[in-house]
């Protein structure tokens, strides 16, 4: 099911907030596998890279490091959350 967001979006909601990051690691995490799988596979077919196991590490590091600051950064529900339930 699609994240879907009804209204305005308002820059001063956490939960807004939380979605927004969301939506950035998701786009990080697409942007990480195109990039290296093209690199690997340029690679493979012709040109040796031998900082290419650096290059990804890096990049997975810091993605990794973006993931734990989205769940670290997740607002704790509040009572309206709690009362629709």
């Amino acid at each position: 099911m699609p994240l879907r967001w009804y209204g305005n979006g308002d820059s001063n909601d956490p939960l807004y907030l939380h979605f927004s990051r969301i939506v950035n690691l998701t786009i990080h995490a697409m942007a990480f596998s195109a990039i290296n799988s093209g690199l690997w596979l340029v690679q493979q077919i012709r040109h040796s890279w031998t900082n290419l196991e650096w290059f990804t590490g890096i990049w997975l590091l810091l993605l990794i490091s973006h993931l734990v600051f989205v769940i670290i950064r997740k607002p704790a529900p509040s009572e309206d959350s709690l009362q629709e339930e």
